[in-house]
């Protein structure tokens, strides 16, 4: 089939990359605008544009596709569409251009994590397994019926930048998958069940800081669904201190204030939180280099009684 492909970040690479190789075409690529980062504004294109470059794939750029790139699509007479972690949300005219409409790659097991950051909210939660689902896209927010959807367990140390690359990669194999069942007429719609749908929003930098009054072990999932963006953390004499690896410890007996450091020696570096404590690991202060808390604690003494947080 002939295929528009539309995404943004690295975790749709896989996706285009499986398309490309397959038996199916990609016309063109739509991504997101290119962005200005830095101390010097310096442009930076999408990864997706980026992989569509090295394929040379025409890559087609809109601030709201919706209402800038009809004429456009159009015009490519595609059979179908696929989106996968593109950015922005499709109308119902731009759904309708092509044959066989849109798919989308999504990072959860539908109709549960609807929205955008379904791979951090697995870990946040403590899920034990997740997975990648292939939905027909309609109008509302990833409510569409399923075609494909395939689970993998989570693992018991796994953080969100590793879970993210598994399930780029299943769903990079999903996404032939259904493309070819669609192509031959093999494929099945299956409806969701909408009392079961949860949503998840986007997260932002300043839902990154740690909440000391919560237990361990919600704290540690806490830190694995931050890695590495925005990244868990907290404030130490008033400097951000990110934390990027801990251990949770239950215990019942503390009588400290949540995020009270307890121990900041060989033996580690320990701080109180709701029925227990946490060990932290590794960790990073504002304006120095990622580094195990063993190390850091050589070149810096932290006061045991110390109150983590602003």
């Amino acid at each position: 089939m002939k295929v528009v492909f539309f995404g943004t970040p690295d975790f749709a690479v896989n996706a285009l990359d499986s398309i490309v190789g397959s038996s199916h075409t990609v016309l063109a690529v739509v991504t997101q605008p290119d962005k200005r980062v830095g101390r010097h504004s310096e442009l930076q294109f999408s990864d997706v544009k980026k992989r569509a470059i090295m394929h040379d794939i025409t890559v087609l750029q809109y601030e709201k596709v919706s209402s800038e790139g009809l004429d456009d699509l159009r015009k490519l007479n595609a059979d179908i569409f696929v989106t996968c972690a593109f950015g922005q949300i499709l109308s119902k005219e731009l759904i309708d251009i092509p044959k066989y409409g849109v798919i989308n790659v999504h990072a959860s097991l539908l109709p549960k994590y609807r929205g955008a950051s379904p791979i951090q909210h697995a870990i946040l939660n403590g899920d034990k397994e997740t997975g990648v689902t292939i939905m027909q896209t309609e109008v509302s927010l990833d409510s569409g019926d399923i075609i494909l959807s395939e689970k993998i367990d989570i693992l018991p140390d796994e953080t969100a930048d590793e879970l993210f690359v598994r399930l780029s990669i299943l769903g990079a194999n999903l996404v032939v998958t259904a493309l070819d069942k669609i192509e031959d007429g093999t494929a099945t719609f299956t409806k969701q069940n909408h009392d079961e749908a949860t949503f998840v929003k986007q997260i932002k930098k300043q839902d990154a800081l740690i909440d000391f009054s919560k237990d361990p072990i919600t704290l540690r999932n806490f830190v694995r669904g931050m890695q590495s963006w925005p990244c868990a953390f907290t404030y130490l004499n008033g400097k951000m201190l990110k934390i990027f690896r801990v251990n949770a410890v239950k215990c019942d007996n503390l009588q400290t204030e949540f995020g009270t450091v307890l121990t900041a020696d060989k033996s580690g570096l320990t701080v109180s939180c709701n029925g227990g404590y946490i060990e932290i690991l590794e960790l990073q202060l504002e304006g120095g280099k990622r580094m195990p808390a063993s190390d850091f604690l050589l070149g810096r003494k932290i006061q045991v009684g110390t109150r983590l947080g602003k």
